[in-house]
């Protein structure tokens, strides 16, 4: 499955929202866009993992780098998911809580926004 990866901005913070599986081999796609979104200076980042159905290692590495570029300058981060299967390694590897996993993305970007 090919990755499609789009930015826009919604109430006050960026939504970068992804479609497709993201893994080794789409992960570098994925890690550009963060790179460049929180390189321009976006202090409030939500990504929309809602069309993701899988995410490996990979993945969440880049997201990781993401939440902790965003964290080191103030700015806060979360994910749209509501797949259990995406769920499941979120919550295995500890990663649920701390990078604010939300089932829609109205309250994604409520806890981004506060």
């Amino acid at each position: 499955m090919t990755l499609s990866v789009s930015t826009r901005t919604a109430d006050g913070c960026t939504v970068v929202t992804v479609a497709g599986d993201v893994d080794i081999s789409t992960s570098p796609e994925l890690r550009s866009v963060l790179a460049e979104v929180t390189g321009a200076g976006a202090r409030a980042v939500v990504v929309d993992l809602t069309d993701v159905p899988f995410l490996d290692s990979t993945a969440l590495g880049v997201l990781v780098g993401a939440y902790t570029a965003l964290r080191t300058y103030g700015g806060r981060f979360a994910l749209v998911n509501d797949h259990e299967g995406v769920l499941k390694v979120l919550r295995i590897t500890a990663l649920h809580d701390v990078l604010g996993v939300h089932p829609t993305l109205d309250k994604a970007i409520a806890a981004v926004t506060l």
